[in-house]
């Protein structure tokens, strides 16, 4: 399974004051929390946790079916920081490995609930895509089959990624 989530790092600043009161107690644990308040660069690390978060989220939705609203049991966890950030994201009995780059003005996470899986991901165009009755999208091919796809959003950009 499959999810993504991209964000537009100037369209943030518009919409959203992280730095408000209760904003971060809102949206991360404590240990989120923590490594935020302690980083060189906290906007960068809000932004990375919400897109690790709603990337991961969108695999749990594709499990469950079921649209919560559960940010706090989105648990991120950092594995390594290269050229890109990889990490884990753990809800309940879950763990979903997260990929992000991480650009001047974008910030974008690829989720899979196999590890194996992550270097199999590959950005498409958005054509033949479809959603299921909750809402879940996929990809249709001209035989009629279909593919996990997760579709993304946020300001200038439009990120849609499946698998090879």
């Amino acid at each position: 399974m499959i999810g993504n989530d991209v964000v537009d790092i100037l369209q943030s600043r518009q919409e959203s004051n992280w730095r408000r009161k209760g904003f971060l107690e809102k949206l991360f644990t404590v240990e989120e929390q923590l490594f935020i308040k302690q980083s060189s660069n906290p906007e960068v690390l809000v932004w990375l946790f919400w897109s690790m978060k709603e990337s991961a989220y969108k695999i749990y939705n594709r499990q469950t079916k079921q649209r919560e609203y559960i940010p706090k049991k989105l648990i991120c966890k950092i594995v390594s920081s290269n050229s890109y950030i990889t990490g884990e994201v753990i809800c309940g009995e879950n763990i979903y490995y997260t990929k992000t780059t991480i650009l001047d003005d974008s910030i974008h996470t690829i989720a899979v609930n196999n590890l194996s899986d992550l270097n199999s991901v590959v950005e498409i165009e958005k054509t033949g895509i479809f959603k299921d009755e909750y809402g879940i999208p996929y990809l249709s091919d001209y035989a009629k089959i279909t593919k996990d796809v997760s579709v993304s959003n946020h300001g200038r950009f439009e990120k849609i990624v499946t698998f090879i």
